[in-house]
């Protein structure tokens, strides 16, 4: 069997880190730009395929010794390491604590320690899954990455989590529905692998917010009636106008933020966002099938972790959801698996089968096995602040940045006058020499989960292209980023 890619999957959307890049606050938007980058050098890594190996050493996401390798979980219990990067951006760092070691009294350390067993204890305790690979794959986490550092990521092998920039967001290991969501990343990875990138891409999405949901949920001893159904709470400060990253029960109410914008999230098929950024809006789109388990699981009633998430569970490891499900064939295998469960015309199958129509993607005029639910013409997807437009020349660039766990994009237009001398030269060294388009030729046509994609458009008459940024070398990719947080 061909191995299966690995992604590094980030919480925090790229577009929500390139708003902050126009920050009022310059520490925080150079935290934003900086985790920018590093996100990018990592996925550049992973899709290259680069063996994850103690002597691996390309910046900046170094791995290096002082961590003894974890063991499979003999059928125990969870094999858990937490190291600790100290500030540097090495993994996985100096080991802190492993399994069955008592507390350390760093809070970082100790949340992501504990993170780690509830969300073992949820696929393993509950669903009888042996770790994320179903093979006792051992748990790794390094906390304290970077100064600053606005993100936390599942890179395929480990987790690792940044502190925050203390402005927008706290530290990373402060809400277990992070932790859950990144690591069911490596659950889909070894299971449907959904490709990243329209309703399957949200499907992906919203399989991690789903689990890390109900790993929050059964830590806290919570029904689906008293649960908050927020992902994310607790990551913003104070400072921010937002409860969370998403809220399944209301999408698009988690946030409206001057900074931030506002949470860009459709509840139903209705507001669908038919769009080209974000990998075709996986993480905008996302909030449909967020809302349609939160209504199945609130109608069930009980721990939603019992016949919502079981019903879930099934048909993500059943071995018949493709790779490239919509929305509609995913529906219609949790009402088929709900029927498997507990019997056609069931009240669990129905209560599932109501809460796919009450979205919209499924309908009620026709049986569940029916084709899938139209798309209707979408709503313009979310946009940023208006730009004044200069008047198109030969001059001047435009360059859009999509993607990340929210959705959220930025866009700026530019003339190159009014660059720094050095980036203006760039720009004329990239369209002289037609390197867009090389670059574009030359890109990979794999998403990655959670990274961005750039636009890049020069009027009237030069290159117009997509880039994903695993596929931009360095000096370029901060060059589009140099100019988008000006």
């Amino acid at each position: 069997m061909p191995e299966r890619p690995t992604h590094a999957c980030t919480i925090v959307p790229p577009y929500l880190l390139a708003a902050l890049t126009g920050h009022r606050d310059e520490v925080v938007a150079e935290c934003a730009r900086r985790s920018l980058d590093r996100d990018h050098t990592l996925r550049e890594h992973r899709s290259a395929g680069v063996p994850r190996t103690s002597s691996t050493t390309d910046h900046p996401v170094e791995h290096q010794g002082g961590l003894a390798a974890p063991h499979a979980d003999d059928g125990t219990g969870p094999q858990r390491t937490i190291a600790d990067a100290k500030g540097t951006q090495t993994t996985p760092g100096t080991t802190v604590r492993t399994e069955g070691q008592p507390a350390t009294g760093d809070p970082a350390a100790d949340e992501a320690y504990t993170g780690f067993g509830q969300t073992w204890s949820l696929f393993d305790r509950t669903y009888g899954r042996d770790s994320l690979d179903g093979q006792g794959l051992p748990l790794l986490g390094t906390v304290h990455y970077g100064r600053g550092y606005d993100n936390a990521f599942w890179d395929g092998t480990q987790m690792v989590f940044g502190d925050g920039d203390g402005t927008v967001f706290n530290r990373f290991t402060i809400a277990v529905d992070v932790i859950g969501h990144e690591l069911t990343h490596g659950v889909t990875e070894h299971t449907a692998a959904l490709v990243y990138r329209g309703q399957s891409g949200a499907l992906n999405e919203s399989i991690s917010d789903v689990f890390g949901s109900l790993v929050k949920q059964q830590a806290l001893g919570q029904d689906a009636a008293s649960a908050d159904w927020l992902i994310g709470a607790g990551l913003f400060t104070a400072q921010v106008k937002g409860v969370a990253l998403r809220s399944m029960k209301a999408p698009g109410t988690a946030y409206d933020d001057p900074q931030l914008g506002r949470d860009p999230q459709p509840a139903t098929m209705a507001d669908y966002v038919e769009t080209t950024d974000d990998d075709g809006g996986v993480h905008v789109n996302s909030g449909i099938p967020n809302h349609a388990f939160y209504l199945a699981a609130t109608a069930l009633g009980g721990p939603a972790w019992e016949v919502a998430g079981q019903v879930w569970f099934d048909v993500l490891t059943g071995g018949r959801l493709t790779a490239t499900a919509d929305f509609a064939a995913f529906a219609r295998l949790t009402v088929d698996a709900a029927e498997h469960r507990y019997a056609a015309g069931s009240a669990q199958a129905s209560a599932i089968r109501s809460a796919w129509e009450q979205v919209g993607v499924l309908s009620t005029e026709v049986p569940a096995d029916d084709g899938p639910a139209p798309v209707p013409e979408p709503a313009p997807g979310p946009v940023p602040e208006p730009v004044p437009e200069p008047v198109p020349s030969a001059t001047q660039v435009k360059v859009r940045r999509t993607g990340g766990l929210a959705g959220q994009r930025r866009a700026r237009t530019v003339a190159l006058a009014e660059l720094p001398d050095d980036d203006a030269e760039g720009w004329r060294t990239l369209l002289s020499e037609h390197r867009l388009e090389a670059l574009a030729a030359a890109a990979p046509h794999r998403p990655v989960p959670d990274a961005f994609t750039y636009h890049v458009a020069c009027p009237p008459d030069g290159a117009e292209v997509t880039l994903p940024e695993h596929g931009i070398p360095e000096p370029v990719r901060d060059l589009f980023q140099r100019t988008l947080g000006g």
